[in-house]
């Protein structure tokens, strides 16, 4: 018996060139071209769009209701179904999908972005700490990787040479990525904070991503080789850090669980791991084996634009299925302090 209702796909998949400033640009002008190009790979027009979600954050931006700008991007007259999140795209595709599922829509076009660059991103998310006991300590994204990684390190699950192995290995890859902020040998640098290094932490940097969903035949009309969402779903940890087992990601796992991942091998895993140890974590839960092709496009290491690189893993793993360089592929996307919240979404292609 069929999983869901209705077959749902990634038929399209875009992103801008992840630059670690765009002074120049504005959020429109960032992500009108990348909508023009989603939507001429499958041939639709806005206006045949059947809906439309966003996800961003208005802490990027420092004003509120900055998305509805970006709407003169997609073009909202005449009045089109739209909707947003103020998560990272993913969970904007995450919403798109429930729609069709329910059969108000055929199509859905999907898009986040954000632009880190005019501020301390570090700063920032300390806002999404728990707002008494621990966000007036500011303590930084960093700082709470880093702690992560200590308790890794301290659980015999891996050391510091092979975090740096992680990060060579991801900076290599993406120098096949023409889209990565950061390609090739990338020194491994100073410590960030203990045991972190540079090379061990993303890039500050902005972007945008976008797909196309379809649904059943629609999707093979408009592509050649649809990536189906056979499954997703997404889970959150407990909010206090103190509460939650920081060298294991059991709501990773049970999404993964859900989203039938491991009713079968998968070749392909994009992993939004913005840190070097949260792919040991990743790795762990989701039970990679070793001949898994992890982070193929360089995964958060080597780009990380704030509200899009979980959708661009997505997008990632769709895009090796069109090319028919992967079957079944699992993706992975992350917000909050140390993997606090994980999507999973498993992507297959057409057997021939």
């Amino acid at each position: 018996m069929a999983r869901y209702a209705r077959e749902v796909a990634v038929v399209a998949f875009a992103q801008s060139d992840h630059l670690r400033r765009t002074d120049e640009l504005s959020e429109v002008e960032m992500v009108m071209p990348v909508l023009h190009q989603v939507l001429a790979a499958t041939g639709l027009k806005a206006g045949e769009i059947g809906f439309t979600c966003s996800g961003s954050s208005d802490y990027l931006a420092g004003r509120a209701f900055s998305f509805t700008m970006t709407l003169d991007g997609v073009g909202a007259w005449p009045p089109i179904s739209e909707s947003h999140v103020e998560m990272d795209g993913a969970w904007a595709l995450y919403e798109a999908w429930v729609k069709i599922q329910t059969g108000e829509a055929d199509t859905a076009l999907v898009y986040s972005y954000g632009k880190s660059s005019p501020g301390s991103v570090r700063d920032v998310l300390t806002r999404q700490l728990d707002p008494y006991y621990v966000a007036p300590l500011w303590p930084d994204s960093v700082a709470l990787a880093a702690l992560q990684a200590r308790a890794l390190i301290d659980a015999g699950e891996t050391d510091e040479s092979a975090l740096a192995a992680i990060g060579a290995r991801s900076r290599a890859d993406a120098g096949a990525n023409p889209h990565a902020q950061l390609r090739g040998s990338v020194p491994q640098g100073d410590y960030q904070v203990r045991p972190l290094r540079t090379g061990d932490c993303p890039p500050v940097g902005d972007g945008v991503a976008a797909v196309v969903l379809a649904a059943g035949d629609l999707a093979r009309q408009l592509c050649e080789r649809p990536a189906w969402i056979t499954g997703i779903d997404h889970r959150i940890e407990a909010h206090s850090l103190g509460l939650r087992d920081l060298t294991d990601s059991p709501s990773t796992r049970i999404a993964a669980e859900h989203a039938g991942a491991f009713e079968a091998p998968v070749d392909t895993a994009e992993l939004h791991a913005p840190f070097s140890s949260q792919e040991v974590v990743l790795r762990k839960a989701l039970g990679l084996a070793d001949d898994v092709a992890v982070n193929p496009s360089g995964g958060a290491l080597a780009a990380n634009p704030m509200m899009a690189a979980g959708l661009i893993r997505i997008g990632e793993a769709a895009a090796r299925i069109h090319r028919g360089e992967s079957h079944r592929a699992v993706a992975h996307a992350t917000s909050g302090p140390c993997l606090q919240q994980n999507l999973v979404a498993v992507l297959e292609g057409d057997r021939a």
